[in-house]
């Protein structure tokens, strides 16, 4: 057994921005399933929101964030995170992100869609690395962070596991090393679930392959209410080439900032397509581009439609977004001189474990922040580039909440009688076939049938089958000796479905949920929330 003040599982930007702040306080741990940059957080190339120039506003910022979260924000949650925006930056820059800068050394802000004002920070077109990247350099400096790739947290330990009838609380994980294929306890009184989102359980994503929704389903089995996981964002723009091959040409982003630069949306034909869906255009939130780049696409029949920026000055693309360009010219195109074919992708999951303003999920001592956690922040639709300031504020107020409700300095934590792991027997390398194609299954149903447009139809399709699933993977979860295949197969079941039964009960469109049998929004409308009972 591992003990430690406090344990986090992931290592995006909320997991080590928090574990940096509690190094201060007493030990930390951080366990994450891969590398420690194999997270969203590192591939994010717009940047973060903030207000940071004169003649922008709190109340500007909030007004975007509140529209294109399509009446589902939770409007106090909105006005704290915008309003500690700014000494969110502040600490960024204390533990040396470089933010680019203009010639008189003030920020260059970017602008994207929904935003009224330019107020995106950026590191030309990799701000996500960059801000993980150093904040990963201040974590490896400190002596009471231990950081520890490739461990994945299987399930979160509770009293209520235990069969205790106080009241139900966290304890820690059991995490299986899949380096050396043992399973140990790890012990804690205050976690952090910060493992990202859920774009794996989609065919078509921008998000890395540690993107299965590890935490929302740990925290759903561990017994947290779960909000709003009908709203999926697509981002619209994935890079598209018939020409490419390898799953990074899949899922590379073509980032907002494009369009916030001046890029326009056009078709097949050449024609900007935009202004006939909304005024805004090319400049639309997220969730209006999409569907109409898959209203385009299926009028048309092309494949894909096309992001131009080539009217740009000759060296524009490659000083402004450096990684775009040279990963769209080893794919054959030419950014700087012909459009950039794309196409609509999972990328960003709105909902997640319910928490308050301070990342407290329901149930005692689980602490939720980043992409896992649903604060009320987006509601229907996140703005874009508010999600990385969502990480670093949740995560701060989550280290002072967790220090106020349970303090340190009471001595060892209590022991509880918490069994060892038992393994099932030795898994059939035949049956990785089976999981892999179960694996495929599954991402192949949730595009199909709970993609950017949904029928009542389609979803209850993917119930039936993922019902199926769920017996399937319950047999190899007990039968056999478990592996990162079967423990990611096991969550994105659990995600997909939490998916499917939140887009059920929606019985309306809005923000990212839109179904042709409830085409219009409701008048009644309320956040859904489902909790395992």
């Amino acid at each position: 057994m591992r003990t430690s003040d406090f344990l986090v599982i992931g290592s995006g930007v909320a997991g080590l921005s928090f574990a940096l702040r509690a190094a201060k306080y007493g030990s930390v741990v951080v366990i994450t399933k891969s590398s420690a940059l194999e997270s969203s957080s590192a591939k994010a190339q717009g940047g973060i929101a903030a207000v940071m120039d004169k003649d922008d506003s709190f109340k500007e910022h909030i007004e975007d964030t509140l529209v294109a979260g399509a009446g589902l924000c939770d409007e106090s949650a909105v006005r704290v995170i915008v309003e500690e925006a700014p000494d969110a930056i502040r600490e960024l820059l204390d533990w040396g992100v470089a933010f680019d800068q203009e010639e008189n050394h003030h920020y260059e802000l970017g602008r994207e869609g929904g935003h009224s004002h330019r107020r995106i920070l950026h590191a030309k077109d990799t701000t996500g690395l960059e801000i993980s990247t150093k904040l990963l350099e201040a974590a490896k400096r400190s002596p009471n962070i231990t950081l520890l790739e490739h461990h994945f947290a299987i399930d979160l330990i509770t009293t209520g596991k235990l069969g205790l009838v106080t009241e139900d609380r966290v304890l820690g994980a059991y995490v299986l090393n899949r380096e050396t294929g043992d399973v140990d306890i790890f012990r804690s009184d205050r976690v952090l679930l910060a493992t990202g989102g859920t774009g794996r359980v989609y065919q078509y994503t921008t998000n890395p392959n540690s993107a299965t929704g590890d935490g929302i389903a740990m925290a759903w089995r561990a017994g947290a209410t779960i909000s709003n996981m009908e709203f999926v964002q697509f981002h619209p723009t994935c890079f598209y080439n018939k020409r490419a091959e390898g799953a990074e040409s899949r899922s590379f982003l073509i980032s907002e900032a494009v369009r916030g630069e001046g890029g326009v949306l056009i078709g097949a034909d050449g024609q900007e397509f935009m202004s006939r869906y909304d005024k805004r255009k090319s400049l639309a939130p997220r969730d209006i581009v999409a569907r109409a780049i898959d209203s385009e696409m299926k009028r048309t029949g092309s494949p894909c439609v096309f992001v131009d920026i080539s009217h740009k000055p000759e060296g524009f693309v490659e000083e402004r977004f450096p990684l775009i360009y040279e990963t769209c010219r080893k794919y054959g195109i030419d950014p700087a001189h012909e459009p950039i074919p794309v196409v609509p992708a999972a990328h960003y999951q709105c909902g997640g474990v319910l928490t308050d303003i301070n990342g407290q999920s329901t149930l005692r001592g689980l602490f939720v922040a980043g992409e896992t956690g649903c604060t009320g922040l987006h509601g229907a639709n996140r703005l874009a580039s508010n999600s990385l300031l969502e990480c670093v504020v949740i995560a701060k107020r989550s280290l002072k909440s967790m220090l106020t409700k349970l303090p340190l300095g009471r001595g060892e934590p209590h022991e509880y009688p918490i069994p060892e792991w038992h393994h099932g027997d030795t898994a059939l390398p035949d049956e990785l076939a089976i999981i892999y194609h179960n694996w495929d299954e599954i991402r192949t149903l949730m595009q199909d049938y709970v993609s950017i447009v949904r029928t009542d139809k389609r979803l209850k399709r993917a119930a039936a089958r993922l019902r199926m699933l769920h017996r399937e993977v319950k047999e190899f979860y007990w039968g056999y000796r478990i592996t990162p295949e079967i423990l990611e197969l096991r969550n994105l079941i659990a995600v997909a479905s939490l998916i499917v039964d939140c887009a059920i009960r929606r019985k309306e469109s809005r923000g990212l949920h839109y179904t042709s049998d409830y085409p219009a929004p409701a008048k009644d409308s309320a956040p859904s929330t489902i909790r395992r009972w």
